[in-house]
């Protein structure tokens, strides 16, 4: 596990695993009893699983950096650890590409978004790692806004 964030309303927490390239959607409304109601497989050091709207491109880096929006409905994953590590875990090169999943907030799940796959040079060439969301619109940036 590389990161985690909790849903705004705290019943959801995502947690992404780098190595493995799963995100995982957990119900901790019972926060003694968390129950697993999602996950999604992007890229991994041994899968390189592939997003579907390149399903032919093998995907370096995996679930790393993740981003809840305000409302919940929506989860924003970014692909890079940190540079030296992902040139250790990737020798081949890392890329760059973000994924988005929209989420069923009545019943928990994780549903990734096809078309929603910014990767490559949509980066120019630079690692993504952060995402901040326009106005505020994440659950690490809601105590700036009131």
């Amino acid at each position: 596990m590389t990161d985690i964030d909790l849903s705004v309303d705290d019943r959801f927490l995502y947690v992404s695993c780098f190595g493995t390239g799963r995100a995982i959607q957990l119900d901790v409304s019972d926060p003694m009893n968390p129950v697993k109601v999602g996950e999604i497989q992007l890229g991994g050091i041994m899968s390189r699983a592939s997003h579907p709207a390149a399903p032919d491109l093998p995907l370096a880096g995996a679930p790393q950096m993740v981003e809840v929006s305000r409302d919940g409905t929506r989860v924003y994953w970014t692909n890079s650890l940190y540079g030296a590590w992902d040139d250790d875990f990737y020798p081949d090169g890392v890329g760059a590409w973000m994924a988005l999943a929209h989420i069923d907030t009545e019943h928990g799940g994780m549903r990734l978004d096809e078309r929603f796959f910014p990767h490559g040079e949509d980066f120019r060439g630079n690692r993504v790692h952060q995402t901040h969301l326009e106005g505020g619109d994440a659950s690490s940036d809601s105590y700036c806004y009131s």
